[in-house]
């Protein structure tokens, strides 16, 4: 039941950010919207490392793979929020969230063995993403900018991810998702403010504080339901896409087409599928 209720309670919170974060953008921009989220989650997740000291064991390598999982995330969030400044909530969402097979497939490459059922998910995914991505009837193209900065923000996100992988085993959960909180303040947030270009509008600011609370909430719900089961947990947790998109289409009216939804739920039902076999 633990693993069910975090599961759910991370989805739940994922959507509810995801939601937040495309209105805010609209207001302040991809890199305010970057900065200002950075800035809130590295004041939570600051004083829990500095509580748990500095791990032992800590090499070289662990320090590559914790920049590379610094770098891929934060990177990934422009993107993302740069999807969702333009694009539609219900489309954007579910790309990203095929972070983890694009995680498996930098495991794959790496050398790890991938099933038949995982490689035949992640074509379900693929296929899944073309879908999603066909908007007939929108004009010249530009409505492709979107779905693909997405894609880019799910190859980043899968970088991230899989270097945050390689640090699981030896790392506590503070300071694997440390990394993307520094580079964050340090890349984005601080020379936004340096040149006076980090924007926070009346409006957009409760957004903004739901959409950081949200975000490391949900992956502390998340890591509480793994100790119970991981593979329960994932699978529902992956779900939040499929949520954000059903709350998009009631909450902003968003119209998608029936091969649209064909290739959403492709995407959802592939990255539940192969969680559950990753997990």
């Amino acid at each position: 039941m633990i693993a069910v209720l975090g599961g759910l309670g991370a989805a739940v919170c994922w959507a509810t950010g995801t939601l937040c974060s495309s209105r805010a953008t609209r207001l302040i921009g991809a890199p305010s919207m970057v900065a200002w989220q950075m800035l809130l989650s590295f004041a939570i997740v600051a004083p829990l490392v500095v509580a748990g000291g500095t791990p032992s064991g800590l090499d070289s390598h662990d320090v590559a793979w914790l920049a590379i999982a610094g770098v891929g995330s934060v990177v990934g969030l422009l993107l993302v929020f740069a999807a969702l400044g333009i694009g539609k909530v219900s489309i954007v969402a579910p790309i990203a969230s095929t972070e983890g097979a694009i995680a498996a497939v930098f495991a794959f490459i790496a050398g790890e063995t991938i099933g038949v059922a995982s490689g035949v998910s992640l074509g379900v995914i693929a296929c899944g993403i073309v879908l999603a991505s066909i908007a007939p009837g929108e004009g010249s193209g530009d409505h492709l900018r979107a779905p693909l900065l997405a894609t880019g923000a799910a190859l980043c996100f899968g970088a991230g991810l899989y270097a945050t992988g390689r640090l699981s085993d030896s790392l506590p959960l503070a300071w694997a998702i440390l990394p993307v909180r520094v580079v964050g303040v340090v890349a984005v947030a601080l020379p936004l403010a340096a040149t006076r270009h980090l924007r926070l509008t009346r409006p957009a600011l409760p957004l903004v504080v739901v959409a950081s609370l949200t975000e490391v909430g949900g992956l502390a719900l998340y890591a509480v339901g793994a100790r119970d089961s991981i593979a329960i947990s994932a699978v529902l947790a992956s779900q939040f896409a499929a949520l954000t998109a059903v709350a998009a289409f009631v909450l902003f009216a968003e119209r998608i087409t029936r091969l649209q939804v064909v290739g959403i739920t492709a995407i959802a039902l592939g990255v539940a599928v192969l969680t559950a076999l990753q997990a």
